[in-house]
């Protein structure tokens, strides 16, 4: 086998494999993409099923070890209509390479009266089957695809790279990154999320489907 091919191989496998990326994992997240700092809290605004919709995101100073890896815990609330509509909690570690690993989420959906209705899409890692995948590379690079997490059934998100932009300065690296979601559970749903360097998601919105979106209006730090 020619060396080029042999490193392409490892290269995919590292990827791929989610013991290569939690051999050194950390649940301290600085990938400028998708940076998570204890204490930071993201506000977002927009529109679910013709709703208005605010999204309060907390990244918590709690861990949790999962699957033998230890994660941080980001919290989501989302109101629709000034009602509490879904409580969540995502677990995710970063590896020696910078890739940012998705562990899992608990999550609820809740009625009128604050009522868990369901709790589809909650799963771990580990857990019936179920593996964590890369949420956000290190580098990520156009053309660039993968599997963020892995629970046959119930939680089957891909991300591709369809865009790399320099929007700030000609001259220097591209700080705004695209990137398309998509599930076999919804194959009819294509979302797509902005990202930009050093402040993490900015803009999420659904590009075929449901009518949704969601902008950052607001990121307080500690």
């Amino acid at each position: 086998m020619r060396p080029s091919v042999a490193c392409a191989i490892a290269v995919l496998l590292s990827l791929a494999s989610p013991a290569a990326g939690a051999l050194h994992a950390t649940p301290r997240i600085d990938n400028p993409w998708f940076p998570l700092l204890p204490g930071t809290r993201y506000v977002y605004t927009g529109v679910k099923d013709g709703k208005r919709a605010r999204d309060v995101v907390l990244v918590t100073h709690s861990t949790r070890m999962i699957d033998g890896v230890e994660c941080v815990a980001v919290d989501d609330r989302l109101t629709l209509n000034g009602h509490l509509e879904e409580r969540t909690t995502d677990w995710y570690t970063q590896d020696a390479h910078g890739n940012v690993w998705y562990y899992g989420e608990q999550t609820a959906e809740l009625d009128a009266h604050g009522k868990v209705t369901s709790t589809e899409g909650t799963w771990q890692a580990g857990v019936r089957g179920a593996k964590p995948g890369i949420f956000m590379p290190a580098h990520p690079r156009v053309g660039q695809s993968g599997r963020q997490e892995y629970y046959k059934g119930h939680a089957e998100d891909h991300f591709k790279v369809i865009g790399l932009f320099k929007t700030v300065s000609p001259r220097g690296p591209a700080n705004t990154l695209l990137i398309e979601e998509t599930t076999p559970l919804e194959p009819g749903t294509v979302d797509h999320k902005v990202y930009v360097r050093g402040i993490g998601n900015v803009l999420e919105q659904t590009e075929r489907g449901a009518n949704e979106r969601n902008e950052l209006v607001s990121v307080r730090r500690p």
